[in-house]
């Protein structure tokens, strides 16, 4: 694959084939990828946080109603 530097930034080549600009810097994309994975997990906890309190009400309208 026959890449070419980026001039104004030294993490980033292109592949001068495909001209696709390529991050060379794996330190960003791991933290990318970790930051991703957290936003992930906070949102499955929101949901399942809501679920819990959409089954808390409907338990404490079954109470009322008795």
């Amino acid at each position: 694959m026959p890449i070419k530097k980026i001039k104004d930034n030294p993490d980033l080549v292109k592949d001068t084939t495909s001209q696709a600009i390529i991050n060379t810097n794996t330190t960003a994309i791991h933290a990318r990828r970790a930051q991703l994975a957290l936003n992930i997990k906070k949102e499955n906890e929101l949901k399942e946080m809501k679920d819990d309190i959409a089954e808390l009400k409907s338990l404490l309208k079954k109470l009322g109603n008795k």
